[in-house]
Parts: C-alpha cells; sequence; structure tokens
C-alpha cells in the first residue's frame, strides 16, 4: 500500500545534523496567474498621495492583491491625483470603465510611523462605501497595503479578504530544508526553521501564533509546536515509533496525531502542550492525515482499512468510523473547508494524483487540478482558494485553485523545491 507522501516522508533517509533556526528574510515566492474568474469587478486604485515613493508602494500592493485574486479587473488610474478628501467625479470613472474606484493617501505621523487613509465608492450609484485608516511602521508597509486590499476585497464580494494571512511551506534545497512564513502572495518569507532533516506537515493554531509540524533532527519524526513570535519550540510527542500529522483543534487545545506507539499507524488526541495521548481509532490498517473539522466534532482521516486510500470521518469524541470517499480506489489527505459544506482532497484519477473536492452534503465531486501530482491540499480561512503542492518541470512549486476551479495561480522559488503548503488563519 502506497500512499502518496504521508507515510513514505515517515522512512526516508536521515542525513546530516540540525543546523540552527532563525526568523530572517529568504527568497521569495514569484506569483504565477494562470486563470482569472468570470464576471471580474472593474476597480480603479488611484495612486496614493502624501509621501510618494511610499504610497507608490502600498498602492502597488493593493493592485497587485486585487488582480492576482482573478475577481477584479484594473482600471487605469494614471493621471489622477486625488485622495480620501478629494471630491470624485464619477461621470469620469464611469467613461473609464469602472464600478468601484479606492483613493487614499499616506503621510507620516510625528511618531514616524505612516498613516494610510482611503475610502471606496461606488461610480454606479456615486456612493461612498466606507473607508479606513492603518497605521503601520515602514518595514509593515506591505501589511497595511494588505488590509486596505481586504477591506475593499470584501466590501465589493461580501466575503472577507485573505490578503493580511500567511502560508507555512517547507522549502528544500539540496540537504537542507527550511520552514518558510511568508504573506498570502508569497513575498515577506521569513524562515522559522533551518534543518539537514526532513521538516514536514506544518499546521497553523487556530490564533496563527503557532505552528506544529514534524521534525526529523533527532533521527526520528518528533512533532514540536513552535512560537512565531519568540521561536520558542517545544515538544508534543516523542513516543516510541513515528510521531506525526499534527492537525489543530478549531478551540486550539488539541492535537489530532498519528502515533505507532501500539503497532500501525492509529490516530490520538493529545493536549496542545503534551501529555498523556488518547487513542481514537482502532483498525488494522493504516490510519494518518487527520484534520479536524470546522465546529471540531467530527476528525477526517485517511485510511486502508477498507483495502485501499479511503477517507473516512470519526466523532471527536469516539467511536466507530465513517467512510466518506467510494468514488475510485485512491483517496487521500483530507482537508475540511472552513464553513464545514466541502472537503478538499487528493484522488488518483488515470494515474495522476489531482485536486477534487466533494460536496459534503450530496457528496458530488470535483476535480479541480490538472497537474497530475498533487498533495497536501489547505484551504484559505475564508474557503475561496486551496493552496497546494505539485510539481512543474521536475521541481516542487505551490499551486492555488479557487474551489470552482475557475482562477489559478502558481507560487515558485528560483532554485530549490516547494512543498507541505499550510494557509495560516485570518489575523486577530
Amino acid at each position: 500500500m502506497k500512499f502518496p507522501c504521508s507515510l513514505e516522508r515517515f522512512v526516508r533517509s536521515l542525513l546530516g545534523g540540525l543546523l540552527c533556526w532563525s526568523f530572517a528574510a529568504e527568497a521569495q515566492l514569484a506569483i504565477e496567474i494562470t486563470g482569472a474568474g468570470m464576471n471580474q469587478i472593474p476597480v480603479a486604485i488611484a495612486n496614493f498621495g502624501g509621501d510618494a515613493k511610499d504610497g507608490q508602494s502600498l498602492t502597488a500592493v493593493v493592485r497587485s492583491d486585487l488582480e492576482r485574486s482573478g475577481l477584479f479587473r484594473l482600471v487605469d488610474a494614471s493621471g489622477e491625483a486625488i485622495n480620501e478628501t478629494s471630491a470624485v467625479d464619477y461621470g469620469l470613472w464611469k467613461i473609464r470603465g469602472a464600478d468601484a474606484l479606492a483613493a487614499g493617501s499616506l503621510r507620516r505621523n510625528a511618531d514616524g510611523r505612516l498613516e494610510a487613509r482611503f475610502r471606496l465608492y461606488d461610480v454606479n450609484r456615486q456612493e461612498n462605501l466606507g473607508g479606513a485608516a492603518y497605521l503601520a511602521a515602514t518595514a509593515q508597509l506591505r501589511a497595511a497595503g494588505h488590509r486596505v486590499a481586504d477591506y475593499i476585497y470584501e466590501k465589493l464580494t461580501g466575503e472577507k479578504g485573505v490578503f493580511s494571512t500567511r502560508i507555512a511551506y517547507v522549502h528544500k534545497t539540496g540537504g537542507r530544508y527550511e520552514l518558510r512564513i511568508a504573506d498570502s502572495d508569497g513575498q515577506n518569507a521569513q524562515t522559522a526553521l533551518v534543518s539537514r532533516e526532513p521538516i514536514i506537515s506544518p499546521a497553523w493554531s487556530p490564533d496563527g501564533a503557532r505552528i506544529a509540524y514534524v521534525s526529523f533532527e533527532n533521527k526520528k519524526p518528533i512533532i514540536f509546536v513552535h512560537s512565531l513570535s519568540t521561536g520558542a519550540r517545544q515538544v508534543v510527542a516523542n513516543f516510541k515509533g513515528s510521531n506525526s500529522a499534527p492537525a489543530w483543534s478549531p478551540d486550539g487545545q488539541r492535537l489530532a496525531i498519528v502515533l505507532t506507539r501500539d503497532g500501525n499507524s492509529q490516530i490520538y488526541l493529545i493536549g496542545a502542550n503534551g501529555g498523556a495521548p488518547t487513542r481514537l481509532t482502532t483498525s488494522a490498517g493504516i490510519d494518518t492525515e487527520p484534520q479536524f473539522s470546522a465546529d471540531g466534532a467530527q476528525i477526517y482521516f485517511t485510511s486502508d482499512r477498507g483495502g485501499s486510500p479511503q477517507i473516512y470521518r470519526v466523532a471527536a469524541s469516539g467511536g466507530a468510523a465513517e467512510r466518506v470517499t467510494f468514488e475510485g480506489s485512491y483517496n487521500v489527505s483530507p482537508h475540511p473547508s472552513p464553513d464545514g459544506k466541502n472537503m478538499a482532497f487528493i484522488t488518483r484519477r488515470d494515474g495522476r494524483f489531482q485536486l477534487a473536492v466533494m460536496d459534503l452534503q450530496s457528496r458530488q465531486v470535483q476535480v479541480l487540478s490538472d497537474f497530475g501530482r498533487d498533495e497536501s491540499p489547505s484551504f484559505a480561512p475564508n474557503g475561496r482558494m486551496i493552496v497546494l503542492a505539485t510539481e512543474a518541470n521536475g521541481r516542487g512549486v505551490l499551486s492555488a485553485v479557487s474551489t470552482d476551479g475557475s482562477i489559478r495561480q502558481r507560487l515558485s522559488v528560483p532554485v530549490g523545491d516547494v512543498r507541505e503548503p499550510a494557509w495560516g488563519p485570518f489575523l486577530r
């Protein structure tokens, strides 16, 4: 029985030693948009006034965020020096084809921080849709731009934006593994851990403050929880055999993990700070890749207990497992959507491993990718996009696909393989 990545990782050769861990800037992910949504909203983002250089940088972040979402078409806003206090010539922007207009300014306060102020307008209705002001240090200017884009996105689509969220991923170059944290657009990448040993299965805590992952640095798979603010690490599971596949409960109090302490890989629950694990599944097969449902009541997992790898679910309180996937002989890596309505997973069709989404009520399945070597799907916190790992030109890259398949992006670095993506939660 061969699972595409989850179990193979446990038997990889262990070479070299732990290098160090730090939080330093690294090479950025490059995004290539390979598809765009239908019925895009035409929006104009005027250059932010005030501090010219930083204003242009902020404007570029906002425009890039909205454009790569696939839901917006940018209308040329050049030649118009307007800000949040300017009178809006709605007729002009209607002639230019804009349905919405955002205009603002960026100024440096006495304390040295930058203040971004902006307003958003409905051109057709000639209405002020509101605005906001964000304070940021110069080094946090991109974060302010993401927040502006999130505001515009939510006002115009009715959905919460995810531009301010982050993604975690593993970058491998030669025998060097790095756990990196980047903005949702792949920029501002920071390295949280560097090792000569494999790092796998990063998982964000619900508050975005910690990441659980599996490290082989001690010559066996051990689960750590890593604080992103302090860099402090805590061993959560280091039992006999392998310790793998951590997944956070929605309240952040527990982790679902996979242990072989009693024989085959089985699913256990353990406190987020460690302690004695409680066994959740008992089968003669391999149970792995647990993921909590959005409400925390169910745990989805992969098992070959029925003869082939399929997806099951079990109550988080225990009990009999229920099979979820029946179409095809190979379905793995479940990831329930934030609203609990869908489940992303990897299915094998005609020898190709592809991303699919199941409507959990109707059980209808839609294959979303055509890459062929997909793994590790992870939903954006608003459920609109799914990030996953795949291969292109012999290298591991990340891709993002909308849940309807219409919007596609590819994220890559100049050298090395990119794997194990995990999309972080909304910032609190």
